[in-house]
């Protein structure tokens, strides 16, 4: 039980009682990446670049990334519970990549993270069942074309194919005197 006292908690109460309940409908299908998996991606991205190279701590990646580390920490956390990354302990420890980046799509990154990758709810088979129109719907071809060009994307772009397309000397280096 949650004690609150005053109108302010029970405002605050109230406010992350509905984040709650639109990250629940995130996870039924979605139109956008949430933060976590950009961080997420960002995160695999940079173990990818330095695969073979041994471990890296998580504030260079937070850092390069411009990943809060607290956050990071968690993401790895989870990563390594899908047996995509591994960490060591102890003074050289930090994070790395468990295979090959040219093994790793961007779509297993997203769909871990954040569930099946559907433009909404209704394309998810597991979701149908909670659609008004699912005898009679004039936009299931639609959200199926879209589904479909999304996954072709991101299960097609590796991160090795991501590292080769990067090229360092395209960004935009920002100096301060």
């Amino acid at each position: 039980m949650i004690k609150i006292c005053g109108i302010n908690a029970l405002t605050e109460y109230y406010q992350l009682l509905y984040l709650a309940m639109s990250e629940v409908e995130l996870t039924r299908g979605f139109t956008m990446i949430t933060h976590k998996c950009q961080y997420a991606v960002r995160a695999v991205f940079e173990l990818a670049k330095r695969y073979g190279e041994g471990t890296i701590k998580v504030a260079e990646v937070a850092e390069v990334q411009a990943i809060p580390p607290r956050f990071l920490e968690v993401i790895l956390s989870q990563l390594k519970q899908g047996r995509f990354v591994d960490s060591r302990r102890g003074a050289g420890g930090g994070y790395y990549l468990v295979k090959n980046p040219k093994d790793i799509t961007v779509g297993e990154i997203i769909e871990f993270v954040q569930g099946p990758i559907d433009p909404v709810g209704c394309t998810n088979e597991d979701d149908e069942k909670h659609c008004e129109l699912l005898n009679n719907c004039p936009f299931k071809k639609m959200w199926n074309k879209a589904r479909e060009s999304l996954r072709g994307v991101y299960f097609t772009t590796t991160f090795q194919d991501l590292i080769d397309e990067y090229d360092e000397s395209d960004v935009v280096q920002e100096y301060a005197i």
